[in-house]
């Protein structure tokens, strides 16, 4: 869907498609209200705090909404000792899965199976003979703190490659000529959404509370976010 099609709905739906009162909506205002939209509307879908209770791919329709934006990043590892570390880039919304190849002595590499733990359990995870990392087992675990992924192996195993596979943020539109009042700089180039134009339908709904929540409008604002939530 054009950037010009979603500003017209937007204005629409606000009801101040011919409007000359104050509240006339700039572009830098659509096109904020509806990046701020889409990101709610992701962080919805995957926490399953839509409707319908569903997170990411418990349904076909999640798999199919949310595959736009499962990307996977090979990371560049650092040896740590008792563990590998590399770091999330920064387009990172969420996370999925790890995907690690561990090698030992004069073994081949060979796929492990990844968990994601918690940071403050690490201790005790390290120690537990059922749950530490095992090249022989083929287990391990990782952790996210500070901006990075820590791969453990307790000194069992190198690893030879490491993938993360995550939910990326979704890509913010911008309409050319627009004046970033943040920045004071004008945009140079049209950037479109990525999503369908069923889903952009949704998150215009969204976006649409978001101003009338910035404007006072008490009529607008159940509509849109009501609107949202019932297709989703």
């Amino acid at each position: 869907m054009l950037n010009s099609a979603i500003v017209i709905k937007l204005k629409q739906r606000i009801n101040k498609l011919d409007s000359q009162d104050y509240d006339n909506i700039e572009c830098w205002q659509a096109v904020e209200a509806f990046n701020k939209a889409q990101v709610e509307w992701c962080r919805r879908q995957l926490h399953g705090l839509n409707i319908v209770k569903e997170g990411d791919e418990q349904s076909t329709r999640r798999k199919d909404d949310l595959q736009v934006l499962l990307s996977d990043n090979e990371l560049s590892l650092t040896d740590k000792k008792d563990y590998f570390r590399g770091a999330i880039p920064g387009n990172y919304l969420q996370f999925k899965r790890v995907d690690v190849f561990a090698c030992k002595d004069c073994c081949k590499d060979r796929r492990m199976t990844v968990y994601l733990s918690e940071e403050g359990n690490l201790n005790q995870l390290l120690r537990d003979k059922s749950k530490k990392p095992s090249f022989e087992w083929a287990e391990t675990f990782v952790t996210l703190i500070g901006g990075q992924v820590h791969i453990y192996t307790n000194n069992d195993f190198e690893i030879s490659e490491a993938n993360l596979i995550y939910y990326r943020q979704p890509r913010k539109i911008q309409i050319q000529g627009c004046v970033d009042p943040y920045t004071n700089e004008e945009t140079l180039v049209e950037v479109e959404s990525e999503f369908k134009d069923d889903i952009i339908e949704v998150i215009i709904d969204e976006a649409v509370s978001v101003l009338a929540g910035d404007i006072e409008s008490p009529v607008q604002y159940p509509r849109g976010t009501q609107t949202a939530e019932r297709n989703n």
